[in-house]
């Protein structure tokens, strides 16, 4: 099924916000409820499709006929940006200035070659289009001509697997969930559980450098990646003969995060493990941040390595959004900080890392909560978009940002972040709610995940564009990267040109005249406009 078109996932996955919650919205945040209701789809002024005859004609023919080119309102509404919250309140209020002219719909990497020669000839502009749930503008060009969206929803299949290797390729417009499925037949998982797990797509994972809530016994899913093919308007780059080489500089890097910029991801070989035998996940209270993140960071560095590893700021733990469905509910464990672990693997094996792993968090001076907490994350580990969209739904404004860095400049990152945030959105008139959590830990740093909740204002998305502005150069003043696992795409790519420098983005867009000379694939995005 496809996604809500105005909205997060499943229309019957939302939810009503809890009376405690609309209550503190009121009360601290002083959030007014909607005057109006959003726009019905059936009401969204849609213009008719800017195709030439001839461009027409040749997308037909790339894909094998109409039946695989949708220009229908409908369609290209459900392909207009993704899902950050500045998308949403456009697409709500019936904004479609960046509507795709076309949806085309390829089977494999020759229709994918076909339509990427097809739209070089003619001008047009092609995004890729997986499961649409990018939130940093990835999925409308910087041009405001007519492009085409290209959904690769048609290549879905489980390509090969190699038992002995333990890797499997996949067509990139697999869903996560069933690429997961594919390979539970044979015994195996991927392992990568994003936030956005239940919509995404493989060759989204691979063109964004996505990270998933396990990725602390996992890794992110730039590390699992063995190789890739790559479509482009000059031809088809493979990559991948080994594990590893030493064969010059290693072009799976360089297409990994690329953002559809270079070229078209048409199947991703990855690294696969065992079904686990036992999944357990438990709760840890420490009485601060500082001293919680002082316990993932050793485990981090010095083991036992948990699968799953985060930690609530003092924040995120009052409110409930450390286990979103709980969220409002005044647990007495709310004081302090909120820790999830979680175990994965061998029976032997996920026993032993527990009972290690609780030794340290215990003299790091951690509470064990028990099961309950860590079940209750797994259970609502995907819920989180949904409260998102409800509360917008009651008049308040919802995004999320994240970065990361080095575990010296944590505190600075962690404190410069909230204090723009705070600054910025108070001296608009709208004092924020800030939360944060530690969402992914590496032996030399850890990634920092905000959440930011106020009144919208008279003008929301002008002036979330303002806050936004604020924690990005705060980001980068206190030696953070840009972005950790969401991406570049357009909102991120002004400050992405500043942290890469001048040689290395001449360097990068160098490598996309030579892939893509027409300059039709995703223009704007990763790169600026020439």
């Amino acid at each position: 099924m496809d996604m809500l078109w105005s909205g997060w996932g499943d229309p019957a996955e939302a939810a009503p916000l809890p009376e405690t919650v609309t209550g503190l919205l009121r009360d601290l945040l002083g959030v007014k409820p909607r005057t109006a209701a959003p726009i019905a789809l059936e009401d969204i002024a849609v213009p008719e499709p800017r195709l030439e005859p001839a461009a027409r004609q040749a997308l037909f023919t790339a894909v094998g006929g109409e039946e695989h080119v949708l220009t229908d309102a409908e369609t290209r509404i459900r392909h207009t940006r993704g899902k950050s919250t500045p998308d949403l309140l456009r697409i709500r209020d019936g904004e479609v200035d960046d509507l795709p002219a076309a949806v085309v719909l390829p089977a494999d990497h020759d229709e994918v070659l076909a339509v990427l020669r097809a739209c070089a000839e003619h001008g047009l502009p092609v995004v890729p289009f997986g499961g649409g749930t990018s939130v940093v503008g990835g999925l409308a060009p910087g041009r405001r001509t007519p492009f085409v969206a290209l959904d690769l929803r048609r290549m879905n299949q489980l390509l090969a697997l190699d038992p002995v290797s333990r890797t499997a390729t996949l067509a990139p417009g697999l869903r996560a969930p069933e690429a997961e499925a594919l390979l539970a037949e044979h015994g195996f998982t991927l392992g990568h559980f994003p936030q956005s797990y239940e919509w995404a797509s493989i060759g989204g994972f691979a063109a964004t450098r996505s990270s998933g809530q396990a990725s602390a016994g996992y890794g992110r899913f730039d590390e699992m990646v063995l190789g890739l093919t790559l479509a482009t308007p000059e031809g088809t780059l493979d990559t991948g003969r080994a594990p590893r080489s030493a064969a010059g500089p290693d072009l799976r890097q360089l297409l990994l995060g690329s953002e559809g910029a270079f070229g078209v991801i048409t199947s991703v070989t990855v690294r696969i493990r065992p079904v686990p035998q036992t999944r357990v996940y438990e709760g840890w209270r420490f009485a601060s941040f500082e001293e919680g993140a002082a316990a993932l960071r050793r485990l981090a560095q010095d083991g036992p390595r948990p699968t799953v590893l985060r930690l609530s700021d003092e924040t995120e733990t009052l409110v409930g959004l450390a286990q979103p469905d709980a969220i409002g509910a005044g647990l007495e464990s709310a004081a302090g900080c909120m820790a999830i672990t979680g175990y994965e693997g061998t029976d032997e094996d996920t026993s032993y890392r527990r009972e290690r792993a609780a030794a340290v968090l215990r003299d790091c001076g951690g509470t064990p909560l028990g099961e309950e907490p860590g079940q209750r994350w797994a259970h609502g580990r995907y819920s989180a978009p949904y409260l998102r969209d409800a509360l917008l739904d009651a008049g308040a404004f919802a995004e999320t940002l994240e970065t990361a860095t080095f575990w010296s400049r944590v505190p600075e990152l962690y404190a410069s972040v909230r204090d723009a945030l705070t600054t910025t959105l108070t001296e608009a008139g709208t004092p924020p709610l800030i939360m944060c959590h530690i969402s992914h830990v590496y032996e030399n740093g850890a990634s920092l995940y905000f959440t930011v909740v106020s009144a919208q204002g008279e003008k929301p998305v002008a002036h979330w564009e303002r806050a936004k502005h604020a924690a990005n150069e705060a980001i980068l003043g206190a030696g953070g990267t840009i972005t950790h696992h969401h991406g570049v795409g357009t909102d991120h790519r002004d400050w992405y040109v500043r942290e890469a420098g001048p040689l290395g983005i001449e360097a990068l867009a160098a490598v996309k005249r030579r892939l893509d000379p027409a300059g039709v694939l995703n223009p704007g995005v990763l790169l600026p406009l020439d």
